[in-house]
This record gives structure tokens, sequence and C-alpha cells, in this order.
């Protein structure tokens, strides 16, 4: 097994290792909601941009969660490496997997059963809501790829290969850069065409994520990787729980601005 750079590299070398891909992967994953925005205000309109702000909070919900998972996981991951305990960082890749898939799963089926009383919490009108009914129905299969994607890029940055973590990331951008148009525009399908192309883009971004599963640096995965702990979940929770704080109130202001701009954007009709 490969030594973690963590462990013998100076700071500032380590700074710019790992800090310049960790900004451009930020970058980069805000870059799917601004081409959303932009290719559907050009091929469905305002009603379209209105849906996916609408839309917009299920996304950072999930951001929460996977800073709760990554964020803690990649941490834990961090400390029982530098301990020497290679068994229990080990054990912390498992548990991380295994919870982003449980929040992901969950977070898709609540949004499925429950989606138009949702949509109308967040800010939804009548108007707006066959639009971000149509978007939601579609991205919402892709939340669990979103969420172990995000969790993923932490564990594998962690691990030492922050260029690998990067990329994951900036793959999925491009390829629903490509697709957007051609959904939108080529064959005509409006909101749900950006919707298919943000979903497919987050199952690439998966599937290249995962293939780094094989391939770990500094421990090798084993039988144990199957196995969930609930103290190594609330262990890795407690880690990551101010992040997905952070996440869950811009999530608030979010759902109160769209909220906001429901209620002081209607239009005032005034009596002659």
């Amino acid at each position: 097994m490969k030594e973690n750079p963590l462990g013998y590299e100076k700071i500032p070398v380590l700074l710019r290792k790992f800090a310049i891909p960790s900004i451009i992967a930020m970058v980069v994953s805000s870059l799917y909601n601004i081409v959303d925005q932009i290719f559907i205000g050009q091929g469905v309109g305002y009603l379209g941009n209105a849906a996916t702000n609408v839309a917009f909070p299920i996304t950072t919900i999930c951001l929460a969660a996977a800073l709760l998972v990554g964020v803690g996981g990649a941490a834990k991951f961090s400390l029982e490496l530098g301990a020497g305990n290679v068994k229990e960082a080990r054990q912390c890749v498992g548990n991380m997997f295994w919870m982003a898939a449980g929040f992901g799963l969950a977070i898709c089926l609540v949004a499925e059963l429950f989606l138009d009383p949702l949509l109308y919490a967040f800010g939804a009108t009548d108007t707006i809501l066959p639009y971000a009914h149509s978007y939601v129905r579609i991205t919402g299969i892709g939340i669990p790829f979103l969420l172990l994607t995000n969790v993923l890029s932490n564990i594998i940055r962690a691990d030492g290969s922050p260029k690998y973590s990067m990329a994951c990331m900036v793959i999925g951008a491009v390829v629903n850069t490509v697709l957007d148009p051609i959904f939108i525009f080529g064959f005509g399908m409006g909101v749900a065409g950006a919707a298919w192309a943000t979903t497919i883009s987050q199952a690439l971004s998966f599937l290249v994520a995962l293939l780094y599963l094989f391939r770990f640096q500094t421990v090798k995965l084993g039988r144990d990787f199957f196995s969930l702990s609930p103290v190594k979940c609330m262990e890795i929770a407690s880690l990551g729980i101010s992040n997905s704080l952070n996440q869950l109130a811009i999530t608030l202001l979010q759902i109160v601005l769209n909220n906001s701009l429901t209620h002081y954007g209607k239009p005032v009709h005034i009596r002659p």
C-alpha cells in the first residue's frame, strides 16, 4: 500500500496539491444548476427557470447529507489512518458508502411520495408546478448518484488523490453541458431534457468515483467494507454535523427567498 502524502508532505505542498483541485471541484459542481438555468431559460423560458429554483432545495438537502457523511467520514478516515488503525480506516470507507446510499434512497423516496407538498412548501405556484414536477420526477432518480459521488469524492481526496476526486466532478459537469442543448433543443424535451442531462451526468460521475474503490492507495478494501456499524456511523456524523447544518441553513434561506418571491412577486391590481 502507498503511504498517504497527508502524513509526510509539508503543509505548503499539501495546500497546493489539495486546495487547488478542491476549489476547482467546488466551482464545477455549481455549474450543474447554472448551466441548466442558461439552457432552460433559452429553451423553455422564465417558468422553466422558476421550476429549477423551486426544485433546488432538494439538491441542497442532498448536499447537506453528503457533507454529513463525506466530510465526517473523510475526517474519521484520516484520524484512524494517522493513528495507524488501518482496519478502522478501512471500515470507515464501507460505512460512508452505505450511509450515503441509505440517505440517497431515503431522500429519493420522500421526494417521490411527497413531491407536490414539498414543491408547494419550496415556493411553487400552480403555474410553475407542472414544470417543477417534470424536473424533479427525473432528477429524483439521480439523487443517490449525486450523494454517493460527493461522499466518494471526499474519501478519494482523503486517500491522497485530489486530482481524481476533481475529475469525478468535472466529467459530470462537462457531460451535463454537452447533453443539455442536445436534449432541450435537439430533442425538444424542455425541462425534462435538462433533468435527464443532469441525471445521466450524475450517474456517470458516480461510476467514475466507484471505480476508485478498486484502486485505493492507503488501504485495501476487504469484506468488512460491507459491514455497517452504528457506532462508526455516529462517529462519522459527529464530525460532519457542523458542515451539514451550515448547508441546511442555506437550504432554509433558499426556501424563504422562493416563498418571498412567490408572495411579493404577484402582480398588483390597482383599482381605478
